[in-house]
């Protein structure tokens, strides 16, 4: 099977469903003629001209605003926020608006809107341009939350997000619009609130979600060569999130280490964590552990910043810790 970008996969995923849809367009700062910051957008607008695709001003509310009409009025929009930092501009119209308006008109109203944004540490971007906040918009009723890990992911899930009737933030990882992966050319779409299983396992289940899912593997292969086989889930969506196969796993292993970016108060583990705890606390052998980055303001600084990224040390420590666990 060939193998494509994480970022050409999301453009041939935008690809397909404009030229299925033709209410489906395209708006943001920089996506037309520069194809967005990370290229994602690349071509688009030559293929379909400046009414589906458009450059807009720097107003994040704006961007989310028209989005709002757009939808409402019939059409797809899928609109982006240069980085996630910036969606706290625009958080009335997408949280006390977007996700509220189809409940409020009691169903009559559709918003299929889709929010491309990009979050995450590792380019040394500081505290304004590096956090991940998926937790917040996870909060919102009303709001579905896609984060992909891998090529093959991140074009399913965008072509499922696009024909979604609600509105959803899909967001992408720095640090993974390079990486490359098989992509299979046929159609597929990837349901929204699927877990996937990465690696199958029986000593323990570890729970990742974006860039945190391949330091999750790449701890597992560490933890292997000890003969600590174990299962790393992906959640893929935050929102809606696979309770099912985290159970399933947990009840199989019994125990859990999960792994986010995000710091660790308030950090979308925290629900993960909660939800075993009561759905599945009979299996659990050994204490929950949660990895995450410190609370503290992502740095500038590249050596401080690559102290506060979760390293797949630390995911093999809380492993090794839950597995050696001996209840005094």
């Amino acid at each position: 099977m060939r193998e494509i970008t994480f970022a050409e996969a999301l453009n041939e995923g935008l690809r397909e469903e404009m030229r299925r849809d033709s209410t489906v367009f395209i708006a943001g700062e920089e996506v037309g003629f520069a194809g967005g910051i990370y290229r994602v957008t690349k071509d688009l607008m030559t293929e379909f001209g400046r009414e589906r695709v458009k450059d807009t001003p720097i107003s994040e509310t704006a961007i989310i605003g028209l989005a709002n009409g757009a939808a409402a009025a019939g059409l797809r929009p899928v609109v982006e926020i240069m980085y996630q930092d910036f969606m706290a501009v625009c958080m009335d119209q997408l949280v006390n608006q977007g996700a509220k308006m189809t409940y409020m008109f009691g169903g009559k109203v559709k918003l299929p809107i889709v929010v491309r944004t990009q979050c995450g540490v590792g380019r040394h971007q500081g505290a304004q341009h590096s956090q991940s906040l998926e937790a917040w918009f996870a909060h919102i009723p009303g709001l579905k939350v896609v984060m992909p890990a891998t090529p093959y992911d991140a074009k399913g899930l965008i072509k499922t997000a696009v024909r979604d009737n609600n509105p959803v933030v899909f967001i992408e990882h720095k640090m993974l619009y390079q990486m490359k992966g098989p992509v299979p050319e046929a159609e597929y779409v990837i349901p929204l609130g699927q877990a996937d299983i990465k690696l199958a396992g029986n000593a323990a289940s570890i729970v990742a979600t974006s860039w945190m899912v391949h330091k999750a593997l790449a701890a597992a292969a560490e933890l292997a060569k000890d003969g600590i086989d174990c299962e790393v889930i992906d959640l893929r969506t935050v929102s809606p999130w696979d309770k099912a196969a985290v159970l399933q796993s947990v009840r199989k292993t019994g125990r859990l280490v999960v792994v986010h970016e995000a710091v660790r108060t308030g950090g979308f583990g925290g629900e993960v964590a909660a939800t075993v705890a009561e759905e599945a606390f009979a299996a659990l052998k050994a204490p929950i552990r949660r990895v995450a980055a410190p609370d503290i303001p992502v740095p500038f600084s590249r050596p401080l910043e690559e102290y506060f990224i979760p390293e797949v040390k630390d995911i093999v420590a809380a492993v090794k810790e839950v597995v050696s666990y001996k209840d005094a």
